[in-house]
């Protein structure tokens, strides 16, 4: 009775599209292109966490691989229906934020190895740098001196040349700059917290319906513990104890 009432609901909020016979509901999903978490090819932990999710309600995944500012800009616009890795409130208008996080994002600090241990407390003492958009300064209260650059490719020379102390990042892409280093060891990673990572749904009836859905197949999945193999299989730590 409940599953036939939900779907009742989702075809009031126009998820039930009958294009033609057969066609599958869908979800479209807007991500940057992750290691391990949301790649462009359509593999990664919460690729394979939102397939858990929404298969078994005859709803399709559709992953779209786009640079972060962009997939919150095709939210907003109605063009997806959600985008993953937003930190909870991050975006404060055209969004619906569920009641479930999704994954923690395992933050980090990228520094010269003879840089002092930095910590939540001392960032402020630091000249900072973090992606475009990332917006960490709502969730490291102490960041007062940062900058937002456009690309990884140069953070490297911005360190070694003094021009920034630390550069802030989840762990998977910290890694990938610190390892692209020709002597990794004149730097060091330093952890400094942990964020629980959010998907953003488009503030209309059908991302208010497929957020209604997604929190109730969350209440199902983590009650059960059918997502820890997920977490283990990607080497991510699990969210939910």
């Amino acid at each position: 009775m409940v599953r036939w009432g939900l779907l009742v609901l989702l075809c009031a909020f126009g998820l039930c599209v009958q294009a033609e016979p057969g066609t599958a509901q869908e979800i479209r999903v807007a991500a940057e292109d992750w290691e391990g978490h949301s790649q462009a090819d359509g593999t990664g932990l919460a690729w394979d966490l939102l397939h858990q999710v929404f298969d078994p309600e005859g709803i399709q995944l559709v992953s779209l691989s786009v640079p972060y500012t962009r997939s919150i800009g095709l939210v907003q616009r109605g063009d997806a229906d959600a985008w993953v890795g937003s930190y909870l409130d991050e975006v404060e208008h055209g969004v619906v934020y569920p009641r479930w996080h999704y994954a923690l994002d395992e933050v980090y600090a990228l520094g010269m190895a003879e840089q002092p241990l930095p910590s939540l407390k001392t960032l402020g003492d630091y000249r900072l740098v973090w992606m475009h958009g990332y917006k960490y300064q709502r969730y490291l209260p102490s960041a007062r001196r940062y900058r937002e650059i456009q690309r990884r490719s140069g953070i490297l020379d911005m360190l070694r040349q003094g021009r920034a102390d630390f550069y802030i990042d989840a762990l998977p892409e910290l890694e990938a700059v610190y390892h692209a280093a020709a002597d990794p060891t004149r730097y060091r990673m330093t952890k400094l917290t942990n964020l629980p990572m959010y998907l953003g749904f488009a503030d209309n009836p059908r991302g208010r319906a497929l957020a209604l859905l997604y929190d109730q197949r969350m209440d199902v999945l983590v009650k059960n513990g059918s997502l820890r193999p997920l977490f283990a299989h990607w080497q991510q730590p699990y969210p939910f104890d």
